[in-house]
């Protein structure tokens, strides 16, 4: 989807249509959730720092999160996709992978497909989506960001290399920051640079990415569509306008987390074995602690009591926190997955 939290905001606040917005709050501590295409002209972009994006574009409007509705919005267009193939892989929110093998309706054509399911999106929901349609997740993914808003690109088999070599290592999924720094001071910039290397190179430098960045620079990815992908957690977390130290507040922050997660725990049906604490201090180190039982947890009261003696063992703290945080993992039927379709690829075109 495009912009998709501030879409739905300017679709439903029609005052807000042409004007750069911001879904995040605008505090000390606020950080920006998304921006509309008038706000990412003058650079503002997700998980921004507000005061930053305020500074960058000084006409931003900036409107309370509404979930709610943008759940409400995505699984409208989930309906949308399995009215196509069974085979839907959710992300997030506003993207999702699809394979369109299992045709539905007997079309024939992946970029036929993504054309009548991003009219589909804009008929029923007003807004707009952007498709990727190739022959693998790593360059369906990639080809879906080349030319939004409201685009499609299709890269065909035997293009997906010559695609990849063109395009800064930035981009390709897995590589932060840091990452393209390193790569940087290894001479490697682009696809092209990565395809240049060969296995032992990248071993000896990226470790456990290595294959992978091996195969994606030559345009493979061989990871099937998980249309029934089991959620491995469940969690939650708070970023706070003042730094916490003491231990009352603390206690008191953890209240209200172990409140946020147990209801997204029972929502999920969820049920783990592990709970883990993550805390990031004001210098922004992070610092994780966690627990497994050899049951699953059993209710909200022994969810909280791990949580708060995950805590405790680390009071005092060396220094405040900005963020606290929590999640239930070793999930049951985590390390299923539902097995690929074996048949013959749909005709891209």
């Amino acid at each position: 989807m495009d912009a998709f939290f501030a879409s739905v905001e300017q679709r439903d606040h029609p005052e807000l249509r042409g004007k750069p917005v911001a879904v995040g709050g605008s505090g000390g501590r606020g950080v920006v959730a998304a921006a509309s295409y008038e706000a990412r002209k003058f650079g503002v972009r997700s998980a921004m720092p507000s005061v930053t994006a305020k500074r960058l574009c000084p006409d931003l409007i900036f409107v309370r999160h509404r979930f709610d509705a943008y759940r409400d919005a995505s699984q409208t267009i989930r309906d949308i996709f399995r009215h196509f193939t069974p085979h839907v892989e959710p992300l997030s929110l506003d993207e999702a992978y699809l394979d369109v093998t299992d045709d539905l309706r007997g079309i024939g054509s992946a970029t036929r497909i993504a054309e009548l399911i991003r009219a589909r999106i804009k008929k029923e929901t007003k807004l707009t989506a952007s498709a990727g349609v190739s022959y693998n997740k790593f360059i369906a993914k990639l080809a879906s960001d080349q030319n939004k808003p409201d685009g499609i690109c299709v890269i065909k088999p035997g293009d997906g290399a010559r695609f990849v070599a063109t395009l800064p290592v930035r981009r390709f999924h897995g590589v932060g920051p840091k990452g393209a720094e390193k790569m940087a001071r290894l001479g490697i910039a682009t696809g092209a640079d990565l395809a240049a290397k060969d296995i032992d190179f990248m071993r000896a430098h990226f470790g456990s990415l290595a294959d992978y960045l091996y195969r994606a620079a030559r345009g493979i990815d061989l990871r099937p569509v998980r249309a029934n992908r089991v959620r491995k957690s469940v969690g939650g977390e708070r970023t706070y306008r003042e730094d916490i130290s003491s231990g009352a507040a603390l206690r008191q922050a953890m209240d209200s987390i172990i409140e946020i997660v147990w209801d997204r725990i029972e929502r999920a049906e969820a049920k783990g074995r592990t709970v883990t604490l993550k805390m990031k201090y004001t210098d922004f180190t992070q610092i994780t602690r966690a627990r497994s039982l050899a049951e699953n947890v059993s209710d909200k009261s022994e969810f909280g009591q791990l949580g708060h003696a995950l805590l405790e063992e680390l009071l005092p703290l060396p220094m405040p926190i900005r963020l606290m945080g929590l999640t239930l993992s070793n999930l049951e039927g985590a390390e299923r997955d539902e097995p690929a379709p074996d048949t013959a690829q749909l005709s891209l075109l």
